[in-house]
């Protein structure tokens, strides 16, 4: 049985990230708890004065950037190696309070038990931040975007709640789901914007890519929202197709892609504890390995 308490926490580092913002947009993967690779990287930026102005993010990438944004390092680590065993985060509980096996609402609601997310510094109005969420009645990709949408913490909730396992989250009366049935990696939207500097942090290694099944469960589970189940049939083909472009654009030197350095194994909603703290530390060592390369990057003195 897995222990339910991570041996090494008081190594989790703490402190506030500085006020320096640099140019550029941060694009975060989602990909449940294996997001613990992505805070454990956002982390060694903010202690090494690394704030880009601009983050997106899907699913664990949104929450795992909220705390980014608003500059609370290992935050996003304490919660999730502090709590992966309440049961009012994964659980019963959870299945009672947020009608789903993992409360994604445990994380942005301000329930008392953990350290409250800065929402002051979060809001600044410098500092752009967009949640990816699926759109459940058409299947198209919404980007909700912090101080243009009527809801950013609900927005980041629906980036984050899975399908199958997870109620629909509603915003404007709207059902939403994870933005990873429609939009894996958003690196797209960055390039759209315009960005000349795009950071793009995976939560899988560059050379992994998804196993094609058949579509009939979500085609069969989501019938009655007959646009999103047929994006969520699509949505492996498409994340292999994201990745195979991500390192084109890599190779040409139109974004940065950053990558655990080796395998992850972890799975989506990983008890393993131990394996978990590892994984945050993987994603901390490897920001440390890149961090040259990425101050030369986005021109960081």
């Amino acid at each position: 049985m897995a222990n339910k308490f991570f041996s090494k926490m008081a190594d989790i580092p703490v402190g506030t990230a500085g006020d320096r913002l640099t140019e550029g947009c941060l694009v975060l993967e989602g990909g449940a708890f294996r997001g613990l690779y992505t805070q454990g990287f956002l982390d060694a930026m903010m202690v090494n004065d690394i704030n880009m102005g601009c983050v997106i993010g899907v699913s664990a990438g949104a929450l795992g950037g909220m705390n980014y944004v608003s500059g609370q390092i290992g935050r996003s680590a304490r919660i999730n190696l502090g709590f992966r065993h309440d049961s009012r985060y994964v659980g019963a509980k959870a299945l009672i309070h947020g009608h789903s096996i993992l409360d994604v609402g445990f994380l942005t609601e301000e329930r008392g038990i953990f350290e409250p997310l800065d929402r002051t510094r979060f809001e600044r109005p410098d500092r752009r931040f967009i949640a990816v969420a699926t759109n459940c009645l058409n299947g198209e990709t919404a980007y909700f975007e912090k101080g243009k949408c009527s809801d950013i913490i609900q927005a980041i909730r629906a980036s984050a709640t899975m399908p199958f396992i997870s109620p629909m989250v509603m915003i404007d009366g709207i059902p939403y789901l994870d933005g990873g049935c429609s939009c894996k990696i958003p690196y797209r939207w960055a390039l759209e914007q315009g960005f000349e500097k795009i950071v793009v942090i995976r939560t899988r290694d560059p050379s992994f890519r998804k196993k094609e099944r058949g579509s009939s469960a979500a085609l069969k589970f989501y019938r009655h929202y007959p646009a999103f189940a047929q994006k969520l049939a699509d949505s492996t083909r498409d994340y292999n197709r994201q990745c195979d472009e991500i390192e084109q654009l890599h190779a040409a030197g139109r974004l940065m892609r950053l990558a655990p350095s080796e395998p992850v194994t972890v799975s989506r909603i990983e008890g393993d504890l131990e394996k978990l703290g590892a994984l945050y530390r993987l994603g901390w060592n490897d920001c440390l390995a890149a961090l040259e390369q990425i101050k030369a990057y986005l021109g960081i003195q």
